[in-house]
């Protein structure tokens, strides 16, 4: 849903609520919306009778028509009264420039809009009545309000949101007003069960989802939002710490207050693939989508990595002819919105990479379709590559021309693109002990922070319960483009577990003489070559849930000591090896509070005891018949020592 990076926008929007006088003793923004627009709020009738709180923008320039720019929150317009003016909105400040009538809006059962809040409304296939209602007719309705109602404007109309906001824009377009011409649906939550916010095959997204809903709440609408930043008190800096010591999924929910576990709660009780999930999931449902769309997201988005690419996919299969174009930036969650996108962490990515995006891509989209104004030849694909830090462009994605191959295990912890010939049952072994998992970060923090997607994993490959497998340094460059698809062959002593594989980019100990640092490294201890010498860059990873391995719908244990094919798939990438690196894979069974602790014991995770969490001798074989690896979308071949 927004996570980390919507707590800080809705701590931002509490203290937009400070007094006039506050406001006026900070330093004016470079433009200010006060003297170029003018503010109203209304109640915009829905079908069903629901009146939805709206504030709209509108220029003081009355010389020439403007389209609408709409977005719709759960999170609550930023200020409420004529009076009180954000100090930014739309996509990127251009557009305020630009001339848009801006829309925002409070969603059903949210803040001061009547009804009741759903989380993921369901789409409803084939409307009857006025009391068929979902975020696609509350657009519409909207549109139809807005066009009728606010004057001087040119009859079209531009949807966005993040996150949150994006799974509306994404669902506001299926059976989309004729007047909606531009959307922009940006790390969009499609289908939360499946590698999004929720669960990530299988596995569930513990800390992000806690600290989530740690803040966010059901309502008695229509309300205020509070005049302070709600927050919860962990009673220590250590996020590891705190959930370790409750230990189970119940003793952790009983932490919260009863209105805010009763959605945490939701999430944890639906643990398999159910009706609950697949009626929530839009992404058979995005059809007869009339507008053109640009779909956002960031390689490395902890919080929606998936819902972007989801979203490209379905509508390129279900809207033929619709323009469909996808962004996927070195970002993030929601970080291409007000920041540069310079560099995540301790990765750089040689350029503003989030600025370029706002001024070359995004506002042409939305002044092309609104305005019928510039000249934007926008690529259908245009995707950051990492590694080699520069933007592509493509006709599609994954790009032509890259091919299914698969780095294998193999002996003596390599890795190579042959699979192994021993004909014995060759395997490695480590042992998982839920007492003491696998973190996945470093960092003191009771939170998620952005920059472990890049992180330095040298923390876990000294551990003896992470399996590490490394390639020889790369001769040339190797570039991959596309998703990943571990194929391991596991077996346990437990009846279930968790393994979790990391892609890594293993930096050299020294840099190349011909790239030689800004500083001295024997001078300056903050030198780029003595922090990146030997950097194992996180590129993705993803868990597993073992007894998911053949249906998210109905597990299965595993038999004590029976090898098992065990495959899934993690989120694409697009990423160069440099000559002079090494990939490495990582292999283990816990990675936490990430992810919630598996029992190790085939039981109900929500409904687990202390006694249940066992250790449990894990192993990946690697021999002929029994060949893990990871499959991967090559463009480039060189670079792996055969």
């Amino acid at each position: 849903m927004m996570r980390t990076f919507l707590v800080g926008l809705l701590t931002a929007a509490f203290a937009t609520l400070a007094s006039a006088q506050q406001s006026a003793e900070k330093s004016p923004p470079e433009y200010s919306l006060r003297e170029n627009y003018t503010k109203y709020e209304y109640r915009i009738p829905m079908r069903d009778g629901k009146k939805l709180f709206t504030a709209v923008l509108v220029p003081k320039d009355q010389s020439k028509p403007f389209p609408f720019m709409v977005q719709r929150t759960p999170y609550s317009v930023e200020k409420y009264g004529v009076d009180f003016y954000p100090d930014e909105i739309g996509p990127s400040p251009d557009f305020a420039k630009e001339g848009y009538i801006f829309v925002e809006q409070d969603v059903r059962g949210r803040y001061m809009s009547e009804g009741g809040f759903v989380e993921m409304t369901p789409h409803k296939v084939g409307k009857k009545s006025a009391g068929d209602i979902d975020e696609s007719s509350d657009m519409h309705d909207t549109v139809e309000w807005l066009l009728k109602n606010i004057p001087n404007n040119n009859g079209r109309v531009g949807i966005w949101g993040i996150s949150y906001p994006g799974f509306y824009a994404a669902a506001s377009i299926i059976d989309s007003h004729p007047a909606i011409k531009a959307a922009s649906p940006q790390a969009p939550i499609v289908d939360l069960y499946m590698n999004d916010d929720a669960y990530h095959n299988g596995a569930f997204m513990l800390a992000a989802n806690f600290g989530f809903y740690a803040t966010f709440k059901a309502q008695q609408n229509p309300i205020l939002p509070p005049k302070r930043p709600d927050s919860f008190d962990y009673g220590t800096p250590d996020g590891y710490e705190f959930f370790l010591k409750h230990g189970t999924i119940s003793n952790i929910v009983n932490t919260l207050p009863k209105d805010k576990a009763l959605l945490f709660s939701d999430q944890i009780r639906h643990d398999t693939y159910g009706d609950y999930w697949k009626s929530r999931n839009i992404a058979p449902h995005l059809k007869n989508v009339k507008s053109a769309v640009l779909t956002v997201g960031g390689w490395f988005d902890a919080e929606n990595p998936q819902g972007p690419l989801t979203t490209y996919r379905m509508l390129m299969q279900n809207n033929p002819g619709t323009f469909n174009a996808l962004v996927m930036g070195p970002w993030a969650h929601g970080s291409w919105w007000g920041r540069e996108g310079s560099q995540l962490g301790r990765v750089t990515f040689g350029a503003k990479t989030a600025e370029h995006y706002r001024k070359k891509i995004l506002l042409p989209f939305f002044e092309k379709f609104l305005k019928d104004k510039g000249d934007a030849k926008l690529a259908e694909v245009h995707a950051f590559e990492t590694g080699t830090n520069v933007w592509r462009e493509y006709a599609t994605w994954p790009p032509k021309g890259a091919e299914k191959r698969t780095l294998f295990f193999q002996d003596q912890s390599k890795l190579a693109w042959t699979a192994p010939s021993a004909k014995s049952a060759t395997f490695d072994e480590y042992i998982s002990d839920p007492a003491k998992p696998v973190p996945f970060t470093t960092a003191m923090t009771t939170g998620v922070p952005t920059e472990y997607m890049v992180a330095d994993q040298r923390f876990a490959s000294s551990r003896t319960d992470v399996l590490v497998y490394q390639s020889e340094i790369l001769e040339d460059d190797l570039t991959i483009a596309g998703p990943l698809s571990p194929r391991l062959f596991i077996s346990s002593t437990g009846t279930d577990g968790d393994f979790v594989v990391k892609l890594i980019d293993v930096f050299p100990a020294e840099y190349p003489e011909e790239s030689p640092p800004k500083s001295d490294p024997k001078k300056d201890p903050q030198s780029p070559r003595l922090i990146m010498a030997g950097y194992q860059q996180l590129v993705r990873g993803e868990p597993m849930r073992a007894k998911f391995r053949n249906s998210f719908e109905k597990p299965e244990p595993l038999t004590p000591g029976k090898v098992e094919p065990l495959g899934f798939n993690m989120p694409d990438v697009h990423h160069t090896f440099r000559r002079g690196h090494r990939i490495m894979v990582q292999v283990q069974s816990s990675w936490f509070p990430l992810v919630d602790l598996n029992p190790q014991t085939f039981v109900r995770i929500p409904d687990a005891k202390a006694a249940d969490f066992r250790k449990a001798t894990q192993r990946v074989y690697r021999g002929a018949g029994q060949a893990s690896g990871i499959e991967m979308m090559v463009l480039a071949r060189q670079g792996l020592t055969r």
